[in-house]
C-alpha cells in the first residue's frame, strides 16, 4: 500500500507543479471546480445524500465556485439564495417534516465544508501560482512528518475518540514537517518570504492541518465509512487528499493579507 501511494504521487506531483505553474488562472479554476464537485460527491456519498437535494447542493456548488471567480461581489448572495432553493426542495418534495433538518444538514453543510473553503484557493492564486504550490507543499510536509513520526514513537493518543491512529508525537511531526517545508519552499519558489514567517507561518498551517484531517476524520466515522473513496489508489479520495488543505487555504490566504504580500 506504501509503495502505490508513493508511485502515484510520484506521477500525479510534477503534472500538478507544471498544471499550476504554466497555465493561466483559468486552467487553474477548472482544477479547483473538478476537486470541489468531485469532493462533494464524496461527501454527498458518505451521507447519503440522493435525488433532488444531492443534485441541487452540486449545483449549488457549481455556482459558488463560478461566482468567486467570475463576480466575487455576489457570492454571498450565491450561498444564500443556494440555502432558500435547498431548504425550499425538501419542503415540496418532501411531505413529511419529520427529520427535515437531517436531512438538510449534510448538503448545506457540503457547500460550505468544500466549495465555501476551497474557493479560497482561487485567490491565493491571484496572489500568485507560487502560493499554491507552497501551500500544498507544506501541508503535505506535514502529513508526511506526522505520519513517520507518529508511526515511529507515537504512543499517547491526539484524539482517539474521532482518530484512533493519531497521536501526540504525530501531532508534534506535523508542526516540524510545516515548518520543514516552508523553509524549503522559501529557499525555493517564495523568497519574498522571510525565515521567520516562513516557519511561523509553517507551525500554523502544520497545526490547521490536524484540524482539517481530524474533521474530515469526525464525518466519516460519522457516517461510518473508512475513506470518502477509492478514487485514487492508496490514498483513498479526493476529499481525503484535500482535507488538511481545506482548512489551510484560507489561513494562508489571511496570513498573505495581513503580510501584504
Amino acid at each position: 500500500m506504501h509503495r502505490k501511494r508513493l508511485i502515484v504521487a510520484a506521477i500525479l506531483l510534477p503534472l500538478l507543479y507544471l498544471y499550476i505553474m504554466r497555465l493561466p488562472a483559468g486552467y487553474f479554476f477548472v482544477l479547483m471546480l473538478a476537486m470541489s464537485l468531485t469532493a462533494m460527491s464524496e461527501f454527498y456519498a458518505m451521507y447519503r445524500v440522493t435525488g433532488i437535494l444531492k443534485y441541487l447542493g452540486l449545483l449549488a456548488g457549481l455556482a459558488v465556485m463560478s461566482v468567486s471567480f467570475f463576480s466575487r461581489g455576489h457570492l454571498l448572495d450565491t450561498m444564500i439564495i443556494s440555502a432558500m432553493v435547498i431548504m425550499a426542495a425538501r419542503l415540496l418534495f418532501r411531505k413529511d417534516p419529520l427529520s427535515s433538518l437531517h436531512d438538510l444538514a449534510a448538503p448545506l453543510i457540503g457547500i460550505l465544508y468544500i466549495p465555501g473553503l476551497i474557493l479560497f484557493q482561487a485567490q491565493i492564486r491571484e496572489i500568485g501560482p507560487e502560493w499554491i504550490i507552497f501551500l500544498y507543499a507544506t501541508v503535505w510536509a506535514s502529513d508526511s512528518m506526522a505520519y513517520y513520526l507518529g508511526k515511529g514513537i507515537g504512543k499517547r493518543k491526539l484524539y482517539k475518540e474521532v482518530s484512533p491512529n493519531k497521536t501526540m508525537a504525530g501531532a508534534v511531526g506535523s508542526l516540524i514537517g510545516g515548518a520543514a517545508g516552508a523553509l524549503i519552499m522559501m529557499a525555493t519558489i517564495v523568497p519574498s518570504l522571510h525565515a521567520t514567517a516562513a516557519v511561523l507561518t509553517g507551525i500554523i498551517i502544520g497545526a490547521i492541518s490536524i484540524v482539517g484531517d481530524l474533521i474530515e476524520s469526525m464525518f466519516k466515522r460519522d457516517a461510518g465509512v473508512k475513506d470518502s473513496s477509492i478514487m485514487i489508489p492508496g490514498h483513498g479520495g479526493i476529499l481525503d487528499k484535500i482535507d488538511g488543505s481545506l482548512f489551510s487555504g484560507p489561513v494562508l490566504y489571511w496570513i498573505l493579507t495581513v503580510l501584504k504580500i
